[in-house]
């Protein structure tokens, strides 16, 4: 038997998959890298001091629990040297997406004997739902597992050159990608499409994330802030974000709204939302980061689907 290693893409996972009793040891990649400023050297020390900079100043992480939920995982992800078989457990949509490439980077950097597996849920059905791995039963893992997918050195490679073109300053990079067929990830276009939707639009300073935030308010007025933000969750796409990460976002769209309990839009945000003004000057902010790249540097142009630098 090859000595196995899964690396899942969260603690909600991780826990599941111990009811599936595979073999192998497990690791969790605690991480969000698809906010915030992010370097190519994954795992390096000023990489984690990157991240914990960006977590603590947004979303108030502490030092203690960094170290002990990120770094200590991390940490436990070196010492798994001898393992020659590594499965990853991850999904379709851009949060998960992202993950998926920095932790086929450092594997590549760190680990170039072992054989590297990809269990990738989303599509599993003849319906239009895109599925998360907890959206499944354990025979239909058990069965994505035993149809999992062994990456090629070619995959491996490409998905650390998406990986540092990702981290790079210019996200036109990101946009001039067209060989994904050509690999082993059907979910990597779209999330790569949802990424350089994240840019302001040039219509009204706005990106494709927060102005479905507007359009939702308006079109299913929901009755309070806790009912909207399960119908933005509902209602993402392929963006896979949380709470967390919506509520943060309302709080910069904060001026567009006259109310929170219900919800409802102020005479500005149904401008902005109707193209008749930019919110772009009063929502820019020169330290955000979408990867390697300043979030407000750039425009996307939604008429010819292409980013243009300011």
């Amino acid at each position: 038997m090859s000595s196995l290693l899964h690396i899942t893409n969260g603690d909600a996972f991780t826990e599941r998959l111990g009811s599936l009793q595979l073999k192998g040891d497990v690791i969790t990649w605690r991480e969000m890298l698809c906010e915030g400023k992010t370097l190519t050297n994954v795992g390096s020390e000023n990489f984690w001091k990157t991240r914990f900079e960006f977590l603590n100043k947004n979303y108030k992480v502490s030092k203690s629990w960094f170290i002990e939920k990120t770094l200590k995982e991390y940490r436990s992800l070196c010492n798994h040297k001898q393992q020659d078989h590594i499965v990853l457990w991850f999904e379709y949509d851009l949060f998960c997406q992202i993950n998926m490439l920095a932790v086929l980077s450092w594997l590549k950097a760190n680990r170039k004997y072992a054989e590297i597996s990809l269990v990738c849920s989303g599509k599993e059905d003849e319906s239009e739902r895109l599925y998360a791995l907890n959206d499944l039963n354990d025979s239909q893992l058990l069965k994505l597992y035993e149809n999992r997918t062994i990456l090629s050195q070619d995959d491996i490679e490409y998905a650390d050159y998406v990986w540092q073109l990702y981290c790079s300053d210019n996200p036109m990079r990101l946009e001039n990608l067209r060989d994904f067929e050509n690999y082993q990830f059907k979910y990597l276009s779209e999330g790569i499409k949802s990424h350089l939707h994240r840019f302001p639009s040039i219509k009204n300073g706005l990106n494709e994330m927060e102005n479905n935030i507007l359009k939702l308010a308006l079109e299913e007025r929901p009755t309070s802030k806790k009912s909207f933000l399960g119908t933005i969750l509902k209602n993402q796409g392929t963006l896979g974000f949380g709470d967390s990460q919506y509520d943060r976002a309302l709080n910069r769209l904060r001026p567009l709204f006259s109310s929170f309990n219900p919800v409802r839009l102020s005479k500005t945000g149904k401008q902005v939302l109707d193209n008749q003004t930019s919110y772009y000057s009063a929502i820019q902010d020169t330290n955000v980061y979408l990867g390697g790249a300043l979030k407000y540097n750039f425009l996307y142009n939604t008429n010819t689907d292409r980013i243009l630098k300011l």
